[in-house]
Order: C-alpha cells, then sequence, then structure tokens
C-alpha cells in the first residue's frame, strides 16, 4: 500500500509527520491519519511528495519494486568518495548510513552511548562501502587537503580503545580537555609515552600530539569521506 510504504519513508529520514505535511503543503494530520488507517492518497499529493522529496525512488513508493532511495548512480553526479578499507572489510551491496549533526547531538560521546535516541539529519546511501555507523560533517583543516571543512567522514565505532586500534589509520575521535569537548579527525600512532597515543594530522602546519589514551572518550575508524562539490 502506498501510504504504508510513504509511512516507512518517514520513518526512514527521521522526520516528524506534522514536518513532512508541512513541507508539502498538506492538511496536518492528512498524512498521518492515511499511514495509520491504510487510507489512499491521492495523486496531487504524491506529486508533491515526489517533487519535494526527490531522493525518493517513485518506482518503490507507487509499485514497493526496488529500492526505497533513489539510485546511487543519480545521487553521486556532484559527489566524490574516498573509501579508506582494512584488509579484513567487507564491502557491503548498499546501506543506509544516518548523518548526525555533531552540534544538536551535543558531541561524539552522547551519539555513541545512544546513536538509537538521536534524530539524523539525513541517510546516505552508497554501493560497496564497509559497513558504517553513522557519518558527520567535518570541521577545521586538521587533514587538509585529504579532508576538508565540510566533507562528510562515514565512520565505524570502536568499543575497545585499547586492544582495537588499528596504528596508522584515520580516526574521528572525542578529546576531553579540562572538561571540554574536542573533536576531531587524526591518524592514530604509537606514542613513546607509555599510556599514550600519537594524532597526526595531514595538514603539516598542525603538530604532532601526544595524548593520553584515557582522555580519548569516544573513538571511530574513518571509512569514508565524501565531497560534496558545488554543481555550476
Amino acid at each position: 500500500m502506498v501510504s504504508e510504504r510513504i509511512g516507512l519513508y518517514i520513518d526512514r529520514k527521521g522526520i516528524s509527520y506534522y514536518a513532512f505535511e508541512n513541507s508539502i503543503n498538506a492538511s496536518r494530520g492528512a498524512i498521518s491519519k492515511a499511514v495509520k488507517e491504510n487510507k489512499s492518497i491521492g495523486s496531487s499529493t504524491l506529486e508533491q511528495i515526489m517533487s519535494v522529496y526527490t531522493d525518493l525512488n517513485p518506482v518503490w513508493l507507487l509499485t514497493g519494486q526496488g529500492e526505497m532511495f533513489v539510485g546511487s548512480e543519480e545521487m553521486m553526479l556532484n559527489k566524490s568518495v574516498e573509501t579508506y578499507r582494512l584488509k579484513t572489510d567487507n564491502a557491503m551491496e548498499m546501506q543506509q548510513i544516518p548523518l548526525y549533526d555533531i552540534e544538536a547531538v551535543a558531541g561524539l560521546v552522547p551519539l555513541f552511548q545512544d546513536s538509537k535516541a538521536q534524530e539524523p539529519i539525513d541517510h546516505i546511501s552508497i554501493p560497496h562501502l564497509p559497513k558504517c555507523d553513522g557519518a558527520v560533517y567535518v570541521t577545521g583543516d586538521s587533514m587538509y587537503p585529504l579532508l576538508k571543512s565540510g566533507d562528510i567522514v562515514l565512520y565505524k565505532e570502536i568499543h575497545d580503545l585499547k586492544n582495537e586500534i588499528f596504528w596508522g589509520e584515520m580516526y574521528l575521535l572525542s578529546i576531553d580537555m579540562s572538561g571540554e569537548e574536542y573533536i576531531t579527525v587524526k591518524y592514530i600512532q604509537k606514542s613513546e609515552q607509555h599510556g599514550f597515543v600519537r594524532l597526526v594530522s595531514q595538514n603539516k602546519h598542525h603538530q604532532d600530539k601526544d595524548v593520553e589514551l584515557s582522555k580519548i572518550k569516544a573513538l571511530a575508524l574513518v571509512k569514508a569521506s565524501i565531497r560534496i562539490n558545488a554543481m555550476h
């Protein structure tokens, strides 16, 4: 049923029915009532939904065939993707990776502690990537030119900091700096000091820094990055 699929789509996008109804100029409760009661939705409303939500696959919406989101070929026109694979990684055919706003979720620590409680701002769908837990926007220039501010990094959370660090790989991490959370992307290398790790930038203007492992409050292996290229 089309209304049921619209309900699934709204769920996957992580938006409220009220926001969805607003965005397509539908009266309040019109869509939520249709979904709950499995009622049909008028063709003019469906056209409005498809014109506003361009990532929604119309074939899937109307027939249930294929994928919920428009094929990645269309989505990739203005994106360049870099992947950072480990030999042990298995590529997934397709996955829906939630994109979070770090400022809205108040940092990596609460995000990693309970990602299910956080509302993603979007979902990213790219074929043949290793399994990822989520994605966030990068700020700062410590990994420039590999990453620049505004790029998106896709990550896999690391829970056992002592045993699961792959030396020399790129990580998204949260460090406790005198009670403040400092979020950055760095290569992690071994430190000569016991109980420390060395954080290394791609940007040569940034000094390498040794930090205590105990100061790292959240850690994730960077699996891929996306640069949105403005279309002229």
